[in-house]
């Protein structure tokens, strides 16, 4: 416990993420302050909106040159001079792509401990910010009702899979939007989806058409531009589009063009909106407590796709943009290092 190994930004990326945007550094590991923890990182998410972070101020400021890769993680809790954290807690949060940090506990993305017994894998995707994220996305802003048509872009990654599932629970008809014949036969086979479209071999506007002929009631969108323009040219009346994110355009040297089918929203009296999860950060405890019944119930289905080694940081982000990515995209740091107080499977 002398070395921490850090990814730094060593520029802002243009274009798609490359390993010459970040620097490898080795320092020693800080001590424990009055009121601090020091988290050993066990498992970092790797997320989409980690491209934003980078590059300029989003609903978070941008990561400063030199910096450490902001990053949500699982870690434990190695050292301890704070009244909240007793070394061998294992905590989920802002941890960084580093071996440890230093924190105290709090800021926008703070220490949260885990649950007694909850998988650490499983509390990264449906019961961590991933399934919030669906869940308050497609119930609060996309509202759908039993018998209506839902789809969902990006459907076989880790928000897009969980949020056409929530829609089946409630008793919606749900059509998933994925790369290849591999994603769409899961989400049909195995998240139960009604039906999906391979953007990668079909025409996603004319299949929409045909998979929805009385239109899109709700469109939860993970990923903008053509795909987006595809499902405003299927709304329905009255329909909403829920804006998750936009990952097609997250590596374009310039900002994309907007959609150009959105008259769609006015003829046909729709309503699109967007959502930052941190705003729902009180609501939290609703989410988790009905995602995990229905994770028990097997309602809910979820893969994880889990690379090893902080070296490997940055290739494990660029899945996410290569569509290698099936599930939740984690990357596996280290095991508990202390006997954990919660005893989770890792």
């Amino acid at each position: 416990m002398s070395v921490n190994r850090q990814w730094r930004l060593a520029r802002r990326p243009r274009g798609l993420v490359q390993v010459t945007d970040f620097t490898w550094s080795e320092e020693p590991v800080p001590p424990v302050g009055e009121g601090q923890v020091l988290v050993r990182s066990l498992f970092l998410s790797m997320d989409p909106t980690q491209r934003g972070w980078m590059s300029r101020d989003t609903y978070l400021p941008a990561i400063g040159i030199g910096e450490v890769i902001r990053s949500l993680g699982v870690g434990q809790v190695v050292g301890s001079r704070h009244e909240g954290f007793r070394p061998g807690d294992l905590v989920s949060g802002h941890v960084g792509w580093q071996d440890y940090r230093l924190t105290d506990g709090g800021g926008p993305l703070p220490l949260v401990k885990l649950p007694a017994g909850v998988d650490i894998p499983l509390a990264m995707n449906v019961l961590g910010l991933t399934g919030v994220t669906a869940y308050f996305g497609l119930l609060d802003v996309g509202r759908p009702q039993a018998g209506e048509t839902v789809v969902v872009s990006g459907a076989a990654g880790a928000t897009g899979s969980v949020a056409g599932q929530i829609a089946k629970i409630k008793g919606c008809r749900v059509v998933g939007i994925a790369g290849g014949p591999e994603k769409c036969a899961w989400l049909t086979e195995k998240a139960g989806f009604d039906a999906a479209v391979d953007y990668k071999a079909e025409h996603v506007a004319r299949r929409l058409g045909e998979l929805c002929p009385d239109g899109i009631d709700v469109f939860f969108d993970n990923v903008g531009g053509d795909i987006l323009d595809a499902a405003l040219a299927n709304l329905a009346m009255r329909g909403r589009v829920v804006l998750c994110g936009a990952i097609s355009g997250y590596n374009e040297k310039a900002p994309p063009p907007g959609p150009r089918n959105y008259l769609s929203l006015l003829v046909r009296r729709g309503r699109m909106e967007g959502f930052i999860i941190l705003d729902y950060m009180d609501r939290a405890g609703e989410a988790v407590a009905a995602l995990s019944q229905w994770v028990q119930d097997g309602k809910i289905h979820h893969e994880e796709d889990i690379q090893e080694g902080l070296e490997n940081a940055p290739a494990t982000l660029l899945r996410l943009f290569e569509g290698k990515n099936r599930g939740k995209q984690l990357l596996k740091v280290a095991d508990p290092p202390l006997a954990t107080r919660s005893s989770p499977r890792a």
